[in-house]
């Protein structure tokens, strides 16, 4: 038996409980009050507590509901859009055989290099400039912009897999591309279709910096701006914020879990035909 053989496992272990810490903090401060949260911030929850996530959940103020329907709204229409779009766009770019195809397809891998912190200076002026700062279409439109590299370069490898000869014989019976499009290709877009929406949706759900600039402190709150404001400025009601960081991964785990069938096999598409 090959000595080495236990490295990987237990490498494996190690990295897999570095990950889990944080996991765990948070669940375990979920169900502890205020003061056993200061006092033993890693200890056991016992005896375990609701009071924190009644307590989020009945704020005053909504700052969960009002929070979880802006980023609800958000992430849906945004994806929506990206996916639509990334699919139609993709599409093209894989059938197509011309230079120009070639250099588009080039420009939008660029954008995948560029971090959204660069782009923001001269996005809020261009949103400003078209009356759309600080409101959730300028905040969606941003979104699709910047996320449809991700999109095409996703759809564009899956698209591969796809024989031409389906669409070619859609068109012998009369189908236009529109409907050749719909009808025959994008329903064999699932695994990639999930792939994207996963990640897109779970990177724009996630996004604090975006919504706290475009949508502004006093114009909307998404579920991650909503964390940020339960801490305030000299005090944090460390309960609170556990329970809304909490709550917060719930949306996000169920709908990964909902999808991960297809994940992989989204990533791995167009990874053997070129």
């Amino acid at each position: 038996m090959d000595r080495s053989a236990w490295v990987r496992p237990v490498g494996a272990l190690i990295v897999g409980a570095v990950f889990f810490v944080p996991l765990y903090v948070v669940l375990a401060n979920v169900f502890k009050d205020g003061p056993r949260i200061s006092a033993d911030p890693i200890g056991l929850p016992l005896p375990p507590t609701l009071d924190n996530l009644v307590a989020v959940m009945s704020r005053p103020d909504g700052l969960f509901w009002v929070s979880l329907t802006n980023s609800v709204v958000i992430t849906t229409a945004s994806v929506l859009v990206l996916t639509v779009l990334s699919a139609m766009l993709g599409h093209y770019l894989a059938r197509s055989r011309s230079r120009w195809a070639r250099v588009a397809m080039v420009l939008l891998l660029c954008g995948l290099m560029i971090p959204p912190q660069v782009i923001l200076l001269p996005i809020t002026e261009v949103l400003g400039f078209l009356g759309m700062m600080t409101t959730v279409q300028g905040l969606v439109l941003f979104n699709v912009g910047y996320y449809i590299p991700f999109g095409v370069f996703v759809f564009s490898g899956f698209m591969r897999q796809i024989p031409r000869e389906l669409e070619e014989a859609a068109a012998i019976d009369g189908a236009s591309r529109f409907q050749t499009f719909w009808r025959i290709v994008f329903p064999l877009l699932r695994p990639a279709s999930a792939s994207v929406v996963i990640f897109l949706g779970v990177w724009i759900w996630n996004d604090f910096l975006n919504p706290l600039i475009i949508l502004g402190p006093g114009k909307g709150t998404t579920i991650t701006t909503g964390i940020y404001r339960a801490i305030g400025q000299y005090q944090a009601d460390f309960g609170t914020v556990f329970a809304l960081m909490f709550l917060a991964t719930m949306p996000v785990l169920i709908f990964y879990l909902a999808l991960q069938r297809n994940f992989v096999k989204g990533l791995t598409g167009g990874a053997t035909k070129g």
